[in-house]
């Protein structure tokens, strides 16, 4: 069999939480299982850790999960140690492990097909190890004594990039093995070694907070607008439903644009069965017309939203996993951390897109929930 197993301890100085901090709405850790789910050939995925959150993130994620000691898990120990320990967990589980594919819960965006292309090379006797890698035609400079010096190049000659010799830079997010043959080296380069070329975006690897925002800001470029399957749609009024403007006239009354097209949308949601809640910071009655207009289920003038959506989805029964939460502001940002799916619009505040996992495309109150709702209308149809 071909196993994954992704080393994940909960010791991170750089960023604290790193493994389990969120990109593109989706906790690293859970993206890396779920690329070598998604991966053709891998049979099963574990995570190696030592962190009581990250195990629990990586089991409703669907991998396995084994327990790292700590003697093996502090800053001195190796990527190796981990595998090494792993191997010999399943193997005395009674798994016969042929080929082993180490992914990197840092690097959040490994492409499951150049993995699967990976491990049948592997699997099929091509090589003995195959990593991920990406081409780059970059001038690499050394400093020494008498001052900066060309390493792959002559620093006397500028060719052009179409004249120089391709090479390629480790992206770190995946390396693919025979079992056996790295269980002998100790080693993730042993015998005959190949590379799998990868997209250069897909080789950021995150080490400091920087990092990790250019990967929250690559996330929504570099994934398409889709949800999973869903129990129930919770949504924010304004900037959700409206476009977060308001008219006020003389005697102080407030009236908001709505979408008519969203009306249908969630009309179609609510005729399809997929229970749904209106929850609102805001105190205007419009919000309750709005709701009592769509049929649908409204809370307004609520300070603790995140208090309110667990109450709520605990009393009827849905796992926050399977609950898609539409926000747009600053306070959504606790209520869509909590959920499975949280999804935002365009022009939504920073903190929001930074934790959002779908990012529609239209704005809010112009046909952002229409678009939800075809979205998850199309995942209904295909379960």
């Amino acid at each position: 069999m071909t196993v994954a197993i992704i080393p994940a301890r909960g010791g991170s100085k750089g960023v604290p939480g790193k493994n389990i901090a969120r990109v593109g709405g989706v906790p690293l850790v859970a993206r890396a299982v779920a690329s070598a789910l998604d991966a053709p050939g891998i049979d099963a995925v574990y995570v190696s850790t030592d962190d009581t959150a990250i195990a629990a993130v990586a089991r409703a994620a669907g991998a396995g999960v084994i327990g790292r000691p700590a003697d093996i898990a502090g800053d001195l120990a190796s990527s190796e140690d981990a595998l090494l320990h792993g191997l010999g967990v399943l193997t005395n589980q009674g798994h016969d492990v042929a080929a082993l594919a180490f992914l990197q819960a840092t690097s959040p965006f490994i492409d499951p097909d150049a993995l699967g292309r990976a491990v049948a090379r592997v699997r099929d006797g091509d090589e003995d190890a195959v990593f991920s890698a990406f081409e780059t035609h970059g001038f690499l400079w050394r400093v020494g004594p008498d001052g900066a010096d060309g390493v792959n190049h002559d620093k006397s000659f500028r060719p052009r990039r179409q004249d120089r010799e391709a090479q390629f830079q480790e992206s770190g997010a995946f390396y693919v093995m025979d079992a056996p043959g790295f269980v002998e080296a100790r080693h993730r380069f042993f015998g005959t070694v190949g590379l799998e070329v990868v997209d250069a975006l897909a080789g950021l690897e995150i080490d400091d907070p920087h990092e990790l925002e250019a990967a929250r800001a690559l996330a929504p470029l570099l994934s398409r607008p889709r949800i999973g399957a869903i129990d129930a749609l919770v949504m924010d009024f304004d900037g959700v439903h409206t476009d977060d403007l308001v008219e006020v006239n003389q005697e102080g009354t407030e009236a908001v644009t709505v979408s008519r097209s969203d009306g249908m949308g969630l009309s179609m949601l609510r005729a399809a069965g997929v229970p749904m809640l209106i929850l609102s910071k805001e105190r205007n009655p419009v919000v309750e017309a709005r709701g009592r207009k769509l049929g649908i289920e409204t809370v307004y003038g609520a300070d603790d939203k995140v208090n309110i959506l667990r109450q709520w989805s605990e009393l009827r029964g849905f796992s926050l996993s399977k609950v898609a939460y539409v926000g747009n502001d600053v306070n959504d940002v606790e209520s869509m951390a909590s959920v499975g799916w949280p999804v935002t619009v365009p022009d939504a505040h920073p903190a929001a897109l930074a934790v959002a996992r779908v990012h529609l495309t239209r704005p809010g109150g112009r046909g952002a929930l229409r678009e939800l709702a075809e979205m998850i209308l199309t995942t209904l149809e295909g379960a």
